[in-house]
């Protein structure tokens, strides 16, 4: 009877746990759609900022424009490269943070003076222990990003930037291409590449746009750098929260695969209770009928 409630005891744990990695796993579903309609709706406002900067850059021609944003920083001996790094602040996830600290790690290698602006305290806790310094460190809470957040991230990258502290700046995230497909993402955020932005406008059909002709006071170059906080930061939210979004579609498929595997273990207890069960039960029917045989002999 002590094999028998052990095995009670086991699968009323296995059945509490079945019970937070379900419920885990909705508040992960709910999460994902919330994140993914409120990109949605905040993507067109960056997008036009994003043509803007390509209607000033085609119409001021290749080289054409000055701004300290395309300046070369290579000849800043001592600047670090700054690399943001876009992790969780918990765990449960699947291989979703260490896909991003691989990413990582081979972005910095191949940068001079690598220094990590790190979001999240799963990847603090981790690059605490690696030789790269670590700059910054923000947390969200496992809250859904805000506007305020890219805005906070935006102003101390830029500023840094500025003050010469920074030659570049890179961003890695986990990009979704689907629920089943999340794969970790490098991007350049600072200095912009003047050459990347001629091939997107080639690419999005911005040669017809050219022939517009527009006016800008005082200045193209001073607008441009106007645009820039606004497009970085766009840039940024939208790298937040694909990245929550990303780290819910990967803790709920974590969670599923866990009250999988939850319950098949449940039902093998099952199995095995009922047979220990039936066994002594068969085993007492027995020892009665022996019994009963004795006395009546």
């Amino acid at each position: 009877m002590a094999n028998l409630r052990d095995v009670r005891l086991r699968m009323r744990a296995i059945k509490q746990t079945l019970q937070v990695t379900n419920a885990m796993k909705l508040i992960s579903t709910a999460k994902l759609r919330k994140g993914r309609r409120i990109l949605e709706d905040t993507e067109p406002f960056f997008t036009r900022i994003q043509k803007s900067m390509y209607d000033i850059v085609s119409g001021s021609g290749h080289g054409g424009l000055e701004s300290v944003f395309f300046k070369n920083t290579e000849a800043m001996r001592g600047s670090q490269s700054a690399v943001v790094v876009v992790t969780s602040d918990k765990g449960l996830a699947g291989g979703y943070n260490a896909n991003l600290f691989r990413e990582a790690k081979k972005t910095c290698e191949a940068l001079s003076h690598p220094a990590l602006i790190l979001i999240g305290s799963i990847g603090y806790r981790y690059f605490a222990h690696t030789p790269y310094g670590i700059l910054e460190n923000f947390s969200f809470e496992s809250r859904l990003p805000t506007m305020e957040d890219a805005q906070e991230l935006t102003d101390y990258i830029i500023s840094q930037y500025l003050w010469g502290v920074f030659k570049e700046v890179h961003i890695v995230y986990t990009h979704m291409y689907s629920t089943v497909k999340l794969l970790p993402r490098t991007r350049q955020m600072l200095p912009l590449n003047e050459d990347k932005i001629q091939e997107a406008i080639a690419q999005s059909g911005g040669e017809k746009r050219v022939s517009i002709p527009f006016e800008y006071l005082p200045s193209e170059s001073a607008v441009f750098d106007a645009l820039i906080p606004f497009y970085l930061k766009g840039l940024i939210y939208g790298s937040l929260v694909e990245a929550h979004v990303s780290e819910q579609s990967a803790r709920m498929a974590a969670m599923e695969e866990a009250s999988k595997n939850a319950q098949e273990m449940l039902d093998s207890l099952g199995i095995y209770y009922n047979r220990v069960r039936q066994a002594g039960i068969t085993q007492e029917v027995t020892e009665i009928i022996s019994g009963s045989a004795v006395l009546s002999e």
